[in-house]
């Protein structure tokens, strides 16, 4: 009889932690265990969702492009975990951290590329991988861009910036006879050219000029020289012109804002800007600093690059292809071009205006 009641008990017990052991399991696994768990658990899941997206930018102290990251990061909140890099400038650099990216295998890539005839490399690279790219600011060559179904483009076209930069000078001409010093009908001018063979220096020096011409003003140029978008050597450069030049100038065209700004501290050394002595000077992007120093009046007028656009498209376009869809006006807000390219429009920015700009 005792026997018979340690095996009955034996049998309860164990029976006892059977059904233990499967309400544990049954409890963790719930719905209102799920439901129970914290905010900060609920929110790295919903992270973990998110798709991963590789950013190289050419160099981080670029104006214009600090613009451009900064709208990327605003635009990635949310929908997407970025890696945003400086390539410093360096070519190799930047395919040193493209070949990171994919090693992380991130979902898709974003390359303000350092030199645009190296997109090729990086497109070839990215395709291997299967991972979406798109390209910003710097247009890859057209033959590039055709390698790969997965591979876009965001910027703005530089002929139109050109043009625009030269409605600039027009206009002042045309409104202020004195801007003519020696009467002989004719605008001396020099041009501050960002980076050699770069599509938007090329195009925006050819335009901006064809501008002024195409509105009756004969021109000629007394100095060209390439201060590579940087302010310091824009200052550099607009001393050396001077002092070659003086008074014979009578308008300043530069590629971007930063090279504007730099020809302005030349030209305030040298006097200007103070006791009725000015210069038209006209620069490209509409940075903070640049209308600032409309708002001072000493840089005649602007073009607006809209880095806030480009910053968001890029990433709309990033994250929609990281998804596996194919982007459209419907996906991404924005008209895609060919199949491939989202243009951002220029605008003529003034004093008038400025706030737009803002």
């Amino acid at each position: 009889m005792k026997k018979t009641m340690m095996v009955l008990t034996t049998g309860a017990i164990l029976a006892a932690i059977a059904a233990g052991c499967g309400d544990s399991k049954d409890t963790a696994s719930s719905p209102a265990a799920s439901a129970g768990a914290s905010p900060a658990a609920q929110t790295e899941n919903a992270s973990a969702k998110q798709p991963n997206i590789g950013v190289a930018i050419y160099k981080f102290d670029d104006t214009f492009m600090t613009g451009v990251r900064n709208a990327i990061s605003d635009a990635a909140k949310g929908v997407a975990k970025v890696d945003i890099v400086d390539s410093q400038n360096s070519q190799p650099t930047q395919n040193d951290k493209v070949d990171l990216f994919i090693t992380k295998k991130v979902s898709a890539m974003a390359i303000n590329p350092v030199d645009r005839a190296a997109a090729g490399v990086i497109i070839n690279k990215a395709k291997t991988a299967n991972i979406p790219v798109v390209f910003i600011n710097r247009e890859p060559l057209q033959d590039d861009m055709k390698k790969w179904d997965k591979v876009y483009y965001v910027g703005a076209k530089a002929e139109e910036s050109g043009t625009i930069s030269g409605q600039l000078l027009v206009d002042n001409w045309k409104a202020n006879p004195a801007m003519d010093k020696n009467k002989d009908g004719i605008l001396q001018y020099v041009m501050l050219k960002g980076e050699p063979g770069h599509q938007d220096a090329e195009l925006r020096t050819k335009f901006s000029i064809q501008a002024v011409e195409d509105a009756g003003i004969k021109v000629q140029k007394l100095a060209e020289d390439t201060a590579m978008w940087d302010r310091v050597k824009g200052q550099e450069k607009m001393a050396a012109f001077l002092a070659a030049n003086g008074d014979k100038i009578e308008a300043v065209l530069a590629n971007n804002d930063d090279m504007a700004l730099g020809a302005i501290e030349a030209l305030k050394a040298a006097g200007y800007f103070k006791d009725g002595k000015t210069m038209p000077v006209v620069g490209v992007d509409a940075t903070a600093p640049a209308l600032k120093a409309l708002e001072e009046g000493t840089l005649l007028g602007t073009v607006l690059n809209d880095a806030k656009n480009q910053g968001k498209a890029a990433l709309k376009l990033a994250n929609v292809l990281a998804l596996g869809q194919t982007p459209s006006k419907d996906n991404t807000g924005y008209d895609i071009t060919d199949g491939k390219y989202v243009w951002i429009k220029y605008k003529k920015i003034t004093k008038a205006n400025m706030d737009e700009a803002k």
